[in-house]
């Protein structure tokens, strides 16, 4: 059954040095929070999953925490690239980053296939594409009854998984609606899960479509604007200023680690990032 705690413990009982992350969310409803907690605690050699790494990523990239990003797409949506991602990629900065990349059908039938207890995933996908040749997690098979052949890729079951949602129930019931991606696979998938949400409330709002019953998550931490930048259907929009000024912040060396000390090594919480960015706001207004 899941326990409604803060951010701050969930992080430090349920994710571990060298754990396979996952932290999903699909244009909306990204765990932000849960991710700068993650710096916050100083967490390292993490092998990182993501069916479209963007920011938060580029984030735990730029501090070292990440040895390895399993992935089928990555960038600043909207934007352009990732500059710490690919400063590691690149320059081996500030650590070397191993890579395994996918198609979106790929990662997907992989939290599918952890999520069913199965220890693989098919999909009529990556012919004609050189992935196979560069990714040793893609391999052809044959349809035992058609002959046909198709392409298999294993299951994918981090140690713990984290997503954002609008609600939880005063039992750990989790409720989210609007656009999703994986997030109900992903938390069926991990052995351990974190659920980061808007607020707690005695019954779950009608417009739910998606809930996650108590007994499959580990952990509901309420965070309040947990997903910013990224927006939470029926509760605040998207800040597209902020994804646009970390092109330029994370361009720089220098300038992203000054901003990673203000923003999350100085912080206690992410209400104080939140303060930080809403002044920085106001003053360029």
């Amino acid at each position: 059954m899941a326990a409604i705690i803060s951010l701050s413990e969930a992080v430090a009982e349920h994710v571990r040095d060298g754990d396979t992350v996952a932290l999903e969310g699909f244009t909306h409803l990204i765990p932000y929070a849960a991710g700068h907690e993650i710096i916050r605690q100083g967490r390292t050699n993490l092998t990182l999953a993501r069916m479209t790494p963007d920011v938060i990523y580029d984030q735990l990239i730029g501090v070292g925490a990440a040895r390895k990003l399993i992935f089928s797409w990555g960038g600043n949506p909207g934007v352009g690239s990732l500059h710490r991602f690919r400063d590691a990629v690149e320059n081996g900065w500030p650590e070397p980053l191993e890579i395994e990349e996918h198609s979106h059908a790929g990662m997907a039938a992989r939290y599918v296939a952890g999520a069913s207890g199965l220890p693989f995933g098919v999909l009529r996908g990556y012919t004609g594409t050189e992935l196979p040749e560069h990714t040793d997690t893609i391999a052809p098979v044959e349809c035992p009854f058609t002959g046909e052949r198709l392409t298999a890729v294993p299951a994918l079951t981090p140690d713990v998984s984290i997503i954002h949602a609008q609600q939880a129930d005063r039992t750990g019931n989790v409720g989210l609606w609007g656009i999703q991606g994986v997030q109900k696979e992903a938390i069926l998938a991990g052995r351990r899960s974190i659920v980061t949400v808007e607020e707690v409330v005695d019954h779950l709002d009608p417009r739910v479509t998606v809930v996650l019953p108590s007994w499959v998550v580990s952990a509901v931490a309420p965070v309040t604007h947990g997903a910013h930048p990224s927006y939470a259907h029926g509760y605040y929009d998207r800040d597209n200023t902020f994804y646009r000024d970390w092109d330029v912040i994370s361009r720089d060396r220098g300038q992203f680690t000054c901003w990673i000390d203000k923003h999350i090594r100085s912080t206690a919480t992410f209400d104080e990032h939140l303060a930080l960015v809403r002044g920085q706001a106001a003053v360029m207004s």
